[in-house]
């Protein structure tokens, strides 16, 4: 009898998409996955490479310092999905699933960002929300604290409010968030408009330094469970390989 070893798939199978482009991104099951080196032209030596086999399933190999001093993020590689300016008010629920990976090298950020009433425009909002911090420092200052989820996060604001982040006192690497939830809360303490509009949900890795070291950032899980007055708008990714 011939005996014939059959390996798993997701270990025979490359990556679908691979780049290198500062620009460079890939859609997939509804979302964009972007390798996103919006900040990295004028740094040397920045380096990253986007390894994606689905939505919820990529990898970036990074490299870059912070011989400079200025502390800024060179990239954000992320999954993201776009609404076009969907109100908040018509959301009955945002919720949204994640699992990562992170070197523990230099200095970075793993956070969604939430786009409201644009994106990166004058007047928009961006919110951040962290889930594990590696020596990164939020802008703005500290105003408060607040508990999501049976979780404290530590509030910064920008004195014109125009970026917001949450930062939880412990870090955790995977889980869900009710996105609407800190929306609303946001709304609640009047740095929103109530008419404020869901431009785009974002979730990656904020990079300042991988201490000149090529360094590894995997999802390994990622959904958005969005629900506008009572229908679905938009169900979960099935589960990709992993790399």
């Amino acid at each position: 009898m011939l005996w014939v070893a059959v390996l798993p798939f997701a270990c025979a199978a490359g990556p679908a998409f691979v780049t290198s482009d500062p620009n460079g991104g890939w859609s997939n099951g509804g979302y964009y996955v972007h390798n996103n080196m919006w900040n990295s032209a004028k740094y040397k030596a920045c380096t990253q490479t986007l390894y994606a086999w689905s939505c919820d399933n990529w990898y970036v190999v990074a490299r870059m310092n912070n011989k400079t001093g200025d502390g800024a993020v060179k990239t954000y590689p992320n999954v993201h999905k776009d609404y076009a300016s969907a109100p908040i008010g018509s959301f009955s629920s945002i919720r949204s699933q994640f699992a990562e990976t992170s070197p523990h090298v230099g200095i970075y950020n793993v956070a969604y960002d939430l786009w409201i009433n644009g994106i990166a425009t004058p007047d928009c909002t961006e919110i951040m929300i962290w889930n594990e911090n590696f020596n990164q420092v939020p802008g703005g200052r500290h105003v408060q604290d607040v508990a999501f989820g049976g979780r404290t996060y530590e509030v910064y604001k920008t004195s014109k409010g125009r970026y917001i982040a949450f930062v939880p006192t412990a870090n955790f690497t995977s889980g869900t968030l009710d996105l609407l939830q800190i929306m609303n809360w946001t709304m609640a303490q009047g740095w929103l408009a109530t008419n404020s509009t869901l431009s785009q949900v974002c979730f990656g890795v904020e990079i300042v330094s991988t201490d000149d070291a090529d360094a590894t950032f995997k999802v390994t899980a990622f959904s958005i469970e969005a629900k506008l007055r009572g229908r679905s708008d938009l169900p979960s990714p099935k589960r990709g390989m992993s790399p």
